[in-house]
Order: structure tokens, then sequence, then C-alpha cells
């Protein structure tokens, strides 16, 4: 099962691909810091420092200014994510999160697909202040 969260950022698309990719502006953002920039076959450490937490990612594909495609997630329960950029003109950009990897099955089912389509449009919208405005100081905002 899949989780589709989408956002139209008034951007081209290359400016969104580099907010994710490069360390030095995902902070602005999502993750407070990114080890290096996220290539294929790259594993990378993701700090959020508000919370004392870190997580990592395996990047298992990029195609510049199109798609990003990473997994995350426990070894015995991996989701993968997949990151698309459809640039409607030099100026408008669709950016769509896809994390596959939920199971109906799974007793926490709902809240954990509820929960993580929440993350997503706080993580779309975090991004769409950064690019369009400059705001930088909305990612630790999130609680729950």
């Amino acid at each position: 099962m899949n989780n589709v969260t989408k956002m139209k950022i008034a951007k081209p698309a290359h400016d969104a691909y580099e907010a994710f990719v490069d360390p030095e502006k995902i902070g602005n953002f999502w993750f407070s810091s990114s080890s290096e920039r996220w290539e294929p076959g790259k594993t990378i450490t993701l700090r959020y420092e508000e919370y004392n937490a870190e997580g990592t990612i395996h990047v298992v594909a990029v195609e510049e200014d199109k798609k990003i495609e990473f997994t995350w997630g426990s070894a015995e329960d991996p989701h993968t994510v997949t990151i698309t950029l459809h640039e409607l003109d030099s100026s408008n950009t669709i950016v769509e999160v896809n994390e596959d990897g939920f199971h109906e099955s799974d007793e926490n089912f709902i809240h954990d697909l509820i929960g993580n389509k929440e993350g997503w449009v706080y993580m779309l919208t975090c991004l769409k202040g950064y690019l369009e405005n400059g705001i930088n100081n909305l990612r630790a905002g999130l609680w729950k």
C-alpha cells in the first residue's frame, strides 16, 4: 500500500530538486542536516537537531530535476519513497511524494497512514514556504 501527497511549488523543478539533494539547503525546510549530497548508492544520515533524532536513508536513484528515490525504515519493514518533480512550465512544479510499504494487515495501518500523510503535507508546506518566500524557520514547528 502506498501514500501519495502532492503540492504545487511556484519554482522550476531544478530549484526543488536542489532543495532536497543539497546538504546546504535541506536544513531550510526538512531535516536540520544531511551528511552529504544525495546520489545513487549513498547512505545519507539525516538529523533533526531540535528533537535530538537521527536516521538514515539509502538513495536508490536520482534523475536530475525529475526524480529522487530512497528507502528508509527498519531492515525488516523498509519503505520506498519516490519524489517526482513534474515541471508544468519554467516557474511551476508539482512535487509528488509517494511512500510505499504500508501493510493493510498491520493493526496500526490507519494511524500510520494518516501520520505519514500529515508529515508529507507538512514537509511540502515547508518546502513551499522556503522556495517561494525564503521562509526557513517552519521546519521544527510540527508537534504531535
